[in-house]
Parts: structure tokens; C-alpha cells; sequence
């Protein structure tokens, strides 16, 4: 009897042990078992990445990312609910992962011997390589080979970039004229949009991202490779093997998916800009077809409906079919999620009336949410910038504005500064920031075109 209570109480105290072990970390640790059973018995999948512009991002409200995607077909592969926590650069990717604070790294995880020793890489995998990002069609020839950057000059960030360049032009016996942008206030997008607008000629950054910004500026060439391919991946941790098994698994049968390849499309494939052009003269006083629906709806919220029909225009070039990359859809292309708010009915978004009725809708609720604009004209840049990049991004521009003593009520030469500098890192991981990445340019752009044509409109087109 004394023996089985005895056994009784090592077997009770054991138990006790082991939930206190779970109770350690959020994911497990290397005490305690978490894998695929205990993520399936929990309902989630809780996924690591970086905020960028190919990983993980906000745009107007809606999660997205090409590494967010395929997160998504994965976790629904396997019958989970994701959740995405974001860590602030590689080696807090890694810490986060092995204290448990997530069960998976989706993000170009550089595969590394050192890395190998304390991760599982698994899943998406794929081959990086830097490259030259230079104009195609322009006054001088295209490089086509490395020796041509001789004599050539080539901007370029601290760090891999800058480091990889230094290499190549030992190599070749120097002759390039590297020109390092220390300026924290720009960043490899910045220097590649320099490219696209001619005011540099080359630039350096990986295939992936290079892909990703040929969408937004067709004109770039991005052929000419200057490094070694390197090789990137998932992770897991160690003890986490039935994971990755089915990381591998989901990855090799998802390559030829449809859903894999319209993520590849999305980002790296579709146009991101809309080619306009007029489609009624401005001479007989008209702007669109949609003129009477325009006047009609402008009344709702106070505005003077040829602001409403540049809004319109800048979004959709006036075409009731219209469907953006990220899935906005319609006259004045909302997203489906906002749209669904806003009372558009399902299958009616290429109605021009209802697709205006609700961009109203949206647009009065953002114009109370920013009441805070004691300045009415003023408060419509801040709507304008809202409609295009979401409310929350233009929350962490002014928070920044404010932070950095510039005029948080104020759009153009303030708040407009810092929606730029949301796509630098030093900025979207500031801890006023709670929205992330942001490709901010868009939003910079997005507001000065529709306002300057709203002003060719006020002179050809009398109220």
C-alpha cells in the first residue's frame, strides 16, 4: 500500500512538473514538447516575419504580404486560424522563435551554417541574388555585364549592398564609383524610385524586391546579377519535426496551386499603376459619365463633387470594371472588406452608383474620425491620404509629425513628410507607430495629383 502511494505521489508531482514546463513560454520551449498535435489542439498558427514590402504590410485596413499569403494557405492547409506577431529585424525573428513566442519564421530566412545549428528551415524556400537596378529605354545603354559599372556611378545603402559592391569592385580591379547613402531618411525603395525618375542611374537590392518594384515602375531593368545566389527559407525550431514535415510537404504541393500562383502575380507580376486618360472633354463641361452621380452624392458629405470625380478618376481612370492588384475593385475602388462596411451589396461593385454611394459612406466616417483637423480643406488632404493608405497609417504619420516637432494638423511639408518616411525602417519601428510598413510614396503622390486636378477642373468646369 505504502508503495503505490508512494508511486502515486511521483507520478502526481511529474504531472504538476510537466504543466508547469508548459506553462513556460507561450509556444513551448526546449523543455517542452509543442508540435503540430499541440498547434492543431490550440486552433492556431502563430507565424513570425519582418514588416516589408514583399513580407508583411497594411494597406487601407487589410493585412497583406506575399509571406503573408502563403502563411495563410498554409495555416488553412491545416486547419488553423493564423496569427502574424511581427519582431523588429533577423536575429529577433530568431530569439522570438526559440523562446516560443511564435511557431514558424515565414520570412527569406538567410540559410546559414551558423543558423542551421539552432533552426529547422523548411517550407518556402527560395533563391535570392543581388542585382543592378538601372533604366531600360533611356539616353545610355543598358549594363549587360559587371565590368561595364567601371567608371560608372552606383548608389548604394550601408551594409550587404554596400559590402557586396566593395567585393566586385576589388575583383575587378576598381573603377566604380560607389557612392554610400548613409541618410536614414532613405531607403532602397527611395534609391530605386531615384532610378525610375532619372535623377540616379544605379542602384543595388535583391531580385525579389526588384521584381516587386518593376510592378510600380515598368521602365527598370534589372537583369544584370553582381552576386552569388543565395539561399533562403522558413524555419521551425529543433523540436518541432511533424511541423516542418508539413511545411515541406504543403510547400512542394503548393508551387503549382492557383492560390500560390495569383500571391505570385499580386506582387511580384500585375501593374501596379493605372494608365489614364481622359474620357469626356473638359470643353463641353463634362468630366465622366458619372457627372449627375457625382453631384448627387457630393452633397452628403460637403464637398464639390469635381473633388469627388479627381478621387475618382486618380483611382480607377473612371472604369466601373476595374480591379487593383490588392483587390479593390470598382469606380472608386474599395477594398472588399470596407466595402462590405460601407453597405456595397455583394456583385454590385462594378455598379458606379452603389460603388459611389459607399466611397461617401467611407468617406464621412474617415471625416469623423478626423475632427481633431479644425481646418475643413485642410482635413480633406488628411481624408484623401486616408482613403488611399488606411486610417491607421496616417495616425502613425501624425503621431511621428508630432514626435519629431512638426505640425501633426498640418498635411503638406509635415505630416506628408512622415507617410514618406513609413517605408524606413527607423520610422515604422518607432514605438509611436503601430501600423508598420508603409509604402508611403503612393500616398504622397496620391494626394497631390488628385488636388492639382481638381484645381484643372474648378478652372475648366464652373460649380
Amino acid at each position: 500500500m505504502r508503495i503505490k502511494v508512494v508511486r502515486f505521489t511521483f507520478l502526481f508531482c511529474l504531472v504538476l512538473l510537466v504543466l508547469a514546463s508548459c506553462r513556460k513560454g507561450n509556444r513551448g520551449t526546449d523543455e517542452v514538447t509543442y508540435d503540430l498535435p499541440q498547434m492543431k489542439d490550440s486552433g492556431e498558427l502563430v507565424v513570425l516575419t519582418l514588416y516589408s514590402s514583399t513580407s508583411y504590410f497594411i494597406y487601407r485596413g487589410q493585412e497583406m504580404g506575399f509571406q503573408y499569403e502563403l502563411s495563410e494557405q498554409f495555416a488553412k492547409s491545416l486547419g488553423l486560424k493564423l496569427r502574424i506577431e511581427v519582431a523588429r529585424n533577423v536575429p529577433d525573428l530568431v530569439r522570438k522563435l526559440r523562446n516560443g513566442e511564435g511557431d514558424m519564421i515565414a520570412y527569406n530566412l538567410p540559410i546559414t551554417k551558423e543558423l542551421k545549428d539552432s533552426v529547422t528551415y523548411c517550407g518556402e524556400e527560395v533563391v535570392t541574388h543581388q542585382v543592378i537596378v538601372q533604366r531600360a529605354g533611356g539616353k545610355g545603354k543598358v549594363l549587360t555585364d559587371v565590368t561595364q559599372l567601371v567608371g560608372k556611378e552606383v548608389y548604394v545603402k550601408p551594409g550587404k549592398y554596400f559590402d557586396r559592391l566593395t567585393n566586385l569592385n576589388k575583383e575587378l580591379g576598381g573603377g566604380i564609383k560607389i557612392r554610400k547613402v548613409e541618410a536614414d531618411s532613405i531607403t532602397v525603395e527611395d534609391l530605386i524610385t531615384q532610378v525610375y525618375q532619372g535623377k540616379i542611374d544605379y542602384t543595388v537590392c535583391d531580385n525579389d524586391l526588384a521584381r516587386l518594384n518593376t510592378t510600380y515602375y515598368p521602365n527598370l531593368d534589372i537583369r544584370l546579377p553582381i552576386s552569388f545566389d543565395q539561399r533562403a527559407s522558413w524555419a521551425v525550431r529543433k523540436e518541432c519535426p511533424l511541423l516542418a514535415e508539413a511545411a515541406n510537404k504543403w510547400h512542394k504541393e503548393n508551387l503549382t496551386s492557383p492560390a500560390y500562383n495569383a500571391s505570385m502575380k499580386r506582387y511580384f507580376e500585375i501593374s501596379k499603376s493605372i494608365i489614364h486618360s481622359p474620357i469626356l472633354s473638359l470643353r463641353e463641361g463634362k468630366i465622366s459619365h458619372f457627372d449627375k452621380l457625382f453631384k448627387k452624392y457630393a452633397k452628403e458629405i460637403d464637398w464639390d463633387w469635381r473633388l469627388l470625380a479627381s478621387l475618382a478618376y486618380t483611382e480607377s481612370n473612371f472604369d466601373t470594371t476595374a480591379v487593383s492588384w490588392a483587390g479593390a475593385r470598382g469606380l472608386m475602388q474599395l477594398m472588399p472588406v470596407t466595402a462590405r462596411a460601407m453597405g456595397l451589396p455583394p456583385g454590385k461593385e462594378s455598379n458606379p452608383e452603389e460603388s459611389i454611394k459607399a466611397a461617401v459612406k467611407y468617406i464621412d466616417a474617415t471625416n469623423r474620425n478626423l475632427k481633431v483637423i479644425p481646418d475643413k480643406k485642410e482635413r480633406i488632404k488628411f481624408i484623401l491620404a486616408s482613403y488611399n493608405a488606411g486610417l491607421g497609417h496616417i495616425s502613425d504619420a501624425m503621431a511621428l509629425a508630432r514626435k519629431y516637432g512638426k505640425k501633426e494638423l498640418v498635411w503638406e511639408h509635415n505630416v506628408e513628410k512622415f507617410i514618406l518616411l513609413k517605408s524606413n525602417e527607423e520610422y515604422f519601428t518607432d514605438p509611436v507607430c503601430k501600423n508598420g510598413y508603409f509604402r508611403g510614396i503612393e500616398t504622397y503622390n496620391f494626394v497631390r495629383d488628385i488636388l492639382s486636378r481638381y484645381e484643372v477642373y474648378k478652372q475648366k468646369i464652373k460649380k
